[in-house]
């Protein structure tokens, strides 16, 4: 099977990995764009993590006149209501499902398996995570919107998901109140996410970085490979 290419950073001191973060970053970019980022965070010698940071496809992007440039959807209108090629991103739901089951074929169970995406990317994060077929440990959406609130087709496994939602409150590309607006319907689902808001415009701040490696530690040792 072709997988898509992914930089790929483990975290350990030592022993087999044993949990997985697949982090997706936004429109754009490359999977280089949040690879510097492990070494920031503030994770203890109890784990042992392999980050994979997939690179999306080049395609003609209509908001930016047709650009072709890393993307996993294209975005058709640039308002509130973010008009988005649904299926390519659930083509890109299914590239990160693909990714999840190699990291399962290396492995890692997939209940220490973390869906992670910035902006553009964490759209993504949510449709893969939430319809994967098999329990994951958790969801990381980080400025980033619910595309596929009113379409998804969530996974009763996945019920109970831990997840993450971070947000800057003077982001000028996806507004804060699409950040709200995401908790509110995963709410509405039943899920109960962690909604962290920061001084920052459409990035990542130092408080943040820290945040997220608190989070993953206490996801994953929340959930502890018991065979360990």
């Amino acid at each position: 099977m072709a997988y898509l290419p992914a930089v790929e950073i483990e975290y350990r001191r030592g022993g087999a990995i044993d949990a997985s973060v697949i982090w997706l970053h936004g429109l754009g970019a490359d999977g280089n764009d949040f690879a510097p980022i492990v070494q920031q965070l503030p994770l203890s010698d109890k784990l042992r993590v392999r980050f994979v940071f997939p690179h999306a496809p080049s395609i003609p992007v209509t908001i930016n006149n047709g650009l072709v440039m890393p993307a996993w959807y294209d975005i058709k209108q640039l308002d509130v209501d973010r008009h988005v090629d649904t299926e390519q991103l659930r083509e890109s739901a299914r590239w990160v499902h693909d990714l999840v089951q190699r990291e399962i074929e290396r492995g890692v169970p997939s209940e220490r398996i973390v869906i992670a995406g910035f902006s553009q990317g964490g759209a993504v994060s949510l449709e893969a995570a939430l319809t994967y077929p098999h329990r994951l440990a958790g969801i990381m959406a980080l400025s980033t919107y619910f595309a596929t609130a009113s379409t998804v087709a969530i996974n009763p496994v996945q019920q109970a998901l831990p997840i993450l939602v971070c947000h800057g409150s003077g982001d000028p590309v996806v507004a804060e109140s699409l950040g709200r607006k995401s908790v509110e319907n995963l709410q509405k689902f039943g899920f109960n996410p962690e909604y962290v808001v920061y001084p920052m415009e459409h990035a990542v701040c130092p408080q943040q970085i820290v945040d997220l490696g608190g989070w993953i530690e206490r996801t994953l040792i929340g959930q502890q490979d018991p065979r360990i």
